[in-house]
């Protein structure tokens, strides 16, 4: 019964457009990263995560993954191997941005970082717990956007059996697609490089496991 409320508490806070909209960036981050909730709705190869209502799987490629809402795409990328390796990141806050903010939670670290972009546009940028998302919003929906992106990095769950498996197979060693977010950090053409390597999935790396 404590699990059903908090979990309708957490949807509500996520889904409810009022409760969002009136709330600060800040406080969506720490309610997300402080919630004790941990469940997951959707597998992947080493990985696991909450995909929030109202998203959809577009595609995906090994560990990179194109989400969808009514309006916004979502770009996914879990980085296995500096999970596997614990590489270890600092961020620097950007003065420039729109706006920068590291995270920081048990253990887990990362950054959540938004930008002008273009065309009226912002980037929303967030790496935490070896993954990364980015999504390009108008200003009025940074904040519902940022809830879901939220909710599923902050979610996301790995088994070290099957990602240590995969990366001493001869499919890891054939992927030369493999990205390390901590070398992408601020680099506008990830959401093109993402994007086109979901939709060529068919076209290239016959050794990729889907």
């Amino acid at each position: 019964m404590k699990k059903i409320i908090l979990l309708c508490t957490l949807v509500i806070f996520l889904t409810g457009c009022t409760s969002i909209n009136t709330s600060s960036i800040d406080s969506i981050l720490n309610e997300t990263l402080s919630s004790t909730l941990k469940i997951t709705n959707t597998q992947r190869n080493g990985y696991s995560y909450y995909l929030p209502r109202g998203l959809i799987l577009k595609n995906t490629k090994s560990f990179n993954e194109k989400l969808e809402d009514d309006l916004y795409q979502y770009y996914l990328y879990v980085d296995v191997v500096s999970y596997n390796n614990k590489t270890k990141f600092k961020y620097t806050l950007n003065n420039k941005a729109y706006f920068s903010s590291s995270l920081e939670n048990n253990g887990k670290f990362g950054y959540v970082e938004i930008n002008n972009y273009k065309n009226n546009q912002y980037l929303i940028e967030i790496m935490y717990n070896y993954a990364k998302i980015e999504v390009v919003v108008y200003e009025k929906d940074i904040k519902n956007v940022l809830a879901n992106a939220m909710t599923i990095i902050s979610s996301i769950s790995y088994n070290d059996n099957i990602i240590i498996n995969y990366l001493s197979s001869s499919s890891f060693e054939g992927n030369e697609e493999v990205f390390n977010i901590f070398e992408i950090v601020g680099r506008k053409d990830f959401l093109q490089v993402t994007d086109e390597e979901t939709q060529e999935e068919e076209n290239r790396d016959p050794d990729f496991i889907n």
